[in-house]
């Protein structure tokens, strides 16, 4: 396995009973960069976290995190990761300083140390004024922040976080992704499971579609979007009534059937006609004295990717279904 991957697998499999969580998933990123894991409620991203991570024994295959092997050198591993789960894992009993600091000790810092360490990432996750309080006062982003600074406290090489922003708000979420960025920047390598599509987008270099335990995708977001098709007629009608009449009028237009999306009144269909296609549809529309509310080309979207590869949209999860039966 090649010294250039920070994280490395071939063939993992892994069951619970008869069913089959991971069913031979091959992965690899490479140092500092960041890996999405995506696919539908219990595909086997939380399984391949866990098992990489050495919290679940994989039932076959191999993988090297940092370098070392999760099957007969754990310990390496661990000492190599930072994890924070879909729940916030700081104890809410305790201040953001206190917390820091116990992990701090826990990793044998020393005292001294582990209230340096505690200083520092509470500056950098913007803390400083929060320390001294309780972190069960702490807003959702704040614990969240708290709760990565917490994986931080050891300075790992390599981050495994799995639904980092669930349940946070815009706002809270872009900070969050400002501080991942600046960890990627300063060397970090983070492989990431997440519920938002527009996450991935963000934030992944590369992008590894799960389902049934397989990857069935794997590509940057350009790409997989490239994959699924070019441009797309997409019209957003004022009345819902008018759907069928517009899905008409586009699939006569691009000559390839369109889809329709009641709760969002949008006719889409792909459409190699550029501009010249747009102007079409809006002249049939005009002359059916149809209003709408938006009409143009648009690019596919990662969701569209999802839809196509998986055949189910991507739902908000909580903790996948094997892993809680488990």
């Amino acid at each position: 396995m090649s010294s250039t991957k920070a994280i490395e697998a071939v063939g993992l499999v892994k069951r619970y009973g008869e069913k089959v969580a991971l069913g031979g998933v091959d992965l690899e990123v490479p140092r500092g960069s960041v890996c999405g894991l995506l696919g539908p409620n219990g595909a086997g991203k939380t399984t391949a976290v866990r098992v990489l991570a050495t919290l679940t024994e994989p039932d076959g295959g191999e993988a090297r995190v940092a370098g070392a092997d999760i099957r007969t050198d754990p310990v390496a591993v661990r000492r190599s990761i930072g994890l924070a789960a879909q729940d916030a894992t700081v104890d809410g009993l305790l201040t953001g300083r206190e917390n820091l600091v116990m992990i701090g000790e826990l990793h044998h810092l020393g005292r001294r140390r582990a209230r340096s360490r505690a200083d520092e990432l509470l500056e950098r996750f913007s803390l400083v004024d929060a320390a001294d309080r309780l972190a069960k006062d702490y807003s959702g982003g704040m614990r969240r922040r708290l709760d990565l600074a917490a994986t931080l406290v050891a300075e790992p090489q390599i981050l495994f976080l799995d639904e980092p922003t669930t349940g946070l708000d815009p706002r809270a979420r872009n900070e969050l992704w400002a501080v991942l960025d600046q960890l990627v920047a300063d060397g970090a390598t983070i492989l990431l499971t997440t519920q938002y599509l527009e996450e991935a987008d963000r934030l992944a270099d590369e992008i590894v579609v799960i389902d049934h335990g397989r990857v069935i995708a794997r590509g940057d977001a350009r790409s997989l979007k490239r994959e699924i098709g070019g441009d797309q007629l997409h019209v957003v009608c004022a009345d819902a009534d008018d759907l069928a009449r517009v899905a008409a009028m586009a699939e006569r237009i691009a000559g390839a059937p369109a889809k329709t999306d009641v709760t969002a009144r949008s006719v889409t269909a792909p459409t190699d006609g550029g501009a010249a296609a747009v102007a079409a549809l809006a002249s049939e529309l005009s002359r059916g004295g149809i209003e709408v509310e938006d009409l143009g080309l648009r690019q596919p979207t990662l969701d569209d990717v999802f839809l196509t590869l998986t055949g189910a949209p991507a739902e908000p999860a909580a903790d996948e279904a094997l892993e809680e039966a488990a």
